[in-house]
């Protein structure tokens, strides 16, 4: 299998993100993992969107608009250095969103090369940013119709709490706790295999 890193999004990154957006678009998919990409649908230029993701990293801030910290990044194939997927990790989460909308990680794999394994290393490298940031306890949630991400989230090690109507997006939906250090320690030997242990970072952003 081929081996993944994250990498920070930057300017360099401009025609293949938008490019993977437009797959996703054009397959019907949902935008996991995104990190608020969504608003260059809306007339916002990619530009914007990394002066957003900036500015979200200013406490005050987020409490304004009512989110969480977080980080975003691409999945990127080593092989060929393309965009196969996006990650959003959210940390110090309010229990206030907790308890609605929020939950610790959103990834989301581009439509032509789902099948592949992608998602599980991704959902790996996912735990792996949890532990820097220090969260032991992370929530992750699911449709349940989704059945490809629930069997992700049970591979790596999540384990079912509830059911139930998620009133945001009006979808019944799983959610599932994961023990950061127990899920790492469980999978390391198979998935360091496939990642590149360390998130690249472009020499050139905004």
């Amino acid at each position: 299998m081929d081996r993944l890193f994250l990498e920070v999004p930057s300017i360099n990154r401009k025609k293949e993100a938008l490019d993977y957006l437009d797959e996703n678009i054009k397959d019907n998919s949902e935008l996991n993992g995104t990190g608020s990409m969504s608003m260059c649908l809306k007339g916002s230029t990619y530009e914007e969107w990394l002066l957003e993701l900036e500015k979200r990293k200013n406490l005050e801030y987020l409490k304004k608009i009512n989110r969480c910290q977080s980080k975003t990044f691409f999945v990127v194939r080593e092989n060929d250095n393309k965009i196969v997927g996006m990650i959003n990790v959210r940390y110090n989460i309010p229990k206030k969103l907790l308890n609605t909308w929020a939950s610790h990680i959103g990834y989301g794999i581009r439509p032509t090369e789902r099948k592949k394994g992608y998602a599980k290393i991704a959902l790996y490298l996912g735990l792996l940013e949890e532990q820097k940031l220090g969260e032991e306890k992370i929530l992750l949630e699911c449709s349940v119709d989704n059945i490809g991400s629930n069997k992700t989230i049970l591979a790596l090690g999540g384990k079912l709490e509830k059911t139930k109507l998620d009133e945001y997006d009006n979808t019944m939906t799983n959610y599932y706790w994961f023990n950061v250090n127990e899920a790492i320690e469980k999978n390391c030997n198979y998935y360091k295999n496939f990642i590149v242990d360390k998130a690249k970072t472009s020499q050139s952003n905004l």
